[in-house]
């Protein structure tokens, strides 16, 4: 499992606590909740693109997620902004 380190301010800091009893905990908890709704929409544009292309889905999430991924179904939001940046430019 990939580790993430992120810098915040102090008064970041500050603000946070105000907020939250465990800065780590509420980022874990965000992180993870946003990564759940991500795979949800992944999954679901997978099985309308293997419907429609009568392509066997993938067993289990993990595997449709690297079936979205490699069939072209979904692209990371750099290689996303990569060719929008190419598109701008013709």
């Amino acid at each position: 499992m990939p580790d993430i380190t992120t810098s915040i301010t102090d008064t970041e800091k500050k603000a946070l606590d105000f907020i939250c009893i465990d800065i780590s905990e509420y980022t874990d908890n965000f992180l993870t909740n946003r990564a759940r709704k991500a795979k949800e929409e992944i999954i679901a544009l997978n099985m309308a693109h293997c419907n429609a292309n009568s392509i066997a889905i993938a067993t289990g999430e993990d595997a449709q997620v690297d079936q979205a991924y490699s069939l072209g179904v979904v692209k990371t939001a750099v290689a996303r902004n990569a060719e929008a940046a190419e598109d701008s430019k013709e």
